[in-house]
């Protein structure tokens, strides 16, 4: 009842019941994340953003039980949420390792390689949060342009403008290595706009 009491203060913007909520479950909420993430910090953050994001969407949050299975439930998703965007990121540059160590040649050893993908890897995780995710979308996990834009909720045109975003990026950071840029793009571009695959060969070399 209590938790409910906080709920229509918060609707009627009262700050300081935030602040009371807060101060009622973040700890439980972060034992409770803490056994799925097994890292205190990782939890912090996701239940922080569970109250985030209770503040800024209030007007637009139907809670239908109590307020505190909404908060557990709530940062469970938020978990899940994280553990597939990092799932999503792993598998893309795995599915990157094992495409470019096929196309190795015999005078470059794995610690090359494997330094290649680190740098992919870092390439990847600096981009802005939505335009990494569209990325991975798009090329991890299959979506189309169009059902991106759906799940995120943005223009087909933008997810479009994220996508060029990402692989300008990823281009800037391997201009000293163009064959293993071109290994990307055959991956993750070519596919997906095979009437422009001699321009966009032509323009790396």
């Amino acid at each position: 009842m209590e938790s409910n009491n906080l709920w229509e203060r918060i609707l009627n913007n009262d700050e300081r019941a935030l602040k009371e909520l807060f101060d009622l479950h973040y700890k439980p909420l972060c034992s409770y994340v803490v056994q799925l993430t097994h890292n205190m910090s990782e939890s912090e953050d996701i239940v922080q953003s569970v109250f985030v994001k209770l503040w800024t969407r209030r007007h637009l949050i139907n809670v239908k039980t109590s307020l505190k299975a909404y908060l557990y439930r709530s940062a469970r998703n938020a978990y899940l949420d994280k553990f597939r965007k990092t799932k999503r990121r792993d598998e893309f540059l795995e599915s990157l390792k094992l495409e470019a160590m096929s196309h190795q040649t015999e005078h470059e050893d794995n610690t090359i390689m494997h330094q290649k993908i680190e740098k992919l890897r870092h390439l990847v995780e600096s981009l802005p949060e939505r335009c990494r995710e569209i990325l991975l979308l798009s090329k991890q996990s299959g979506y189309k342009n169009k059902e991106i834009a759906e799940e995120m909720g943005i223009s087909i045109k933008t997810v479009e403008s994220q996508l060029r975003i990402a692989f300008q990026k990823i281009r800037e950071g391997f201009e000293n290595d163009p064959l293993f840029f071109s290994l990307v793009l055959a991956r993750f571009i070519l596919e997906d706009f095979p009437t422009h695959s001699d321009l966009i060969l032509n323009k790396l070399f």
